[in-house]
């Protein structure tokens, strides 16, 4: 409270100094919550519905083309409405390489390495092999970040974690343990460990306040160059298909999947850090086989009903806010 009148909301600008923006709008705490909540939603549903369309992409066109095609047009998309919206592009040599090394982590490796391997495993279980991304999320924010991990975290991705393997029990339970089958699940460990890697950089270079537009669009455009450019250095054949599924899937990818959920994702990383963000990596194979449920005719069972509501309640514990913060209210 300011002598004479209402509390007034103090911010710290670049050059250190304080600024103050008016009187405290008590509505702001919900506001913020709700936006966090749907920063959250956003991503978690459409990347949920992308492992069917990735299935789609698989074919002639080999995965590493398949990639380069998905966030070369995602770029492009981005650097349009750059353009259209006079959004400044100009960054310094630094902040260049930075871009390009999360490009390298969360556009070019992660993304080749899911589409791999899909190749050998079912969508779902691929879906169920990436919640484990919450977990190297929190440990390298603790490593790298020192954030604290408090017990709400822990409890609430042991029971995420716990709630998406009762979902997906009946996939993990057919397991044959053939090759193809084991190097699946090796490719699809070693892309969480990208992704995470990925969104671990993501947090440090938007710390310093880059705007995520034109800063995703650069980091996706390089991302796209490193995995065409390393297609054509290993003599892999340029191919594109022009078939309907394969032409809407990519669409969808790259406009929803690729700019729409990532857009969002970031911005969440930028507001609430890579921990709680990543838990959207144990709702999105809940949502992949609610998709699969209309479009493959999944058959849900009692455990897997226990595993839903587990997940949600993991959602509320994860997503808590650490004392002095407003808790975000579970959404409408």
């Amino acid at each position: 409270m300011t002598a004479g009148g209402p509390a007034r909301d103090e911010r710290l600008v670049p050059g250190g100094e304080m600024r103050q923006e008016g009187p405290v709008d008590p509505s702001r705490p919900a506001r913020a919550a709700t936006a966090d909540w749907l920063l959250f939603l956003v991503p978690s549903v459409i990347w949920g519905t992308t492992w069917l369309a990735i299935k789609l992409q698989l074919g002639p066109v080999a995965p590493t083309l398949s990639v380069a095609y998905r966030f070369g047009l995602s770029a492009a998309l981005l650097f349009g409405w750059c353009a259209l919206r006079r959004i400044p592009l100009r960054f310094g040599p630094g902040t260049h390489a930075s871009l390009a090394m999360l490009g390298a982590f969360q556009y070019a490796l992660n993304y080749v390495l899911v589409y791999s391997s899909e190749e050998h495993l079912t969508s779902g279980l691929v879906a169920l092999v990436f919640g484990l991304l919450l977990l190297w999320n929190v440990l390298g924010a603790r490593l790298f970040f020192r954030t604290p991990i408090t017990g709400t975290v822990v409890i609430g991705g042991a029971l995420g974690l716990v709630g998406v393997t009762l979902v997906l029990w009946p996939d993990l339970s057919r397991l044959q343990g053939v090759a193809g089958q084991a190097l699946g699940i090796l490719l699809a460990m070693l892309a969480t460990l990208s992704s995470s890697a990925g969104n671990l950089w993501a947090q440090r270079v938007y710390q310093r306040g880059l705007p995520v537009i034109p800063s995703t669009a650069f980091a996706m455009l390089y991302g796209a160059l490193a995995v065409f450019l390393a297609s054509r250095v290993a003599g892999v054949p340029l191919a594109f298909a022009a078939s309907l599924p394969y032409l809407a899937s990519l669409a969808y990818l790259a406009l929803f999947g690729s700019i729409f959920a990532f857009l969002s994702y970031l911005t969440l990383i930028r507001r609430i850090g890579a921990g709680p963000a990543g838990y959207s990596s144990v709702v999105i194979p809940v949502v992949a086989m609610a998709a699969s449920t209309v479009f493959e005719g999944y058959r849900w069972t009692a455990p897997a009903l226990a595993g839903m509501g587990l997940v949600l309640a993991g959602n509320v514990l994860v997503l808590r806010r650490p004392a002095g913060r407003p808790a975000a209210p579970p959404p409408p």
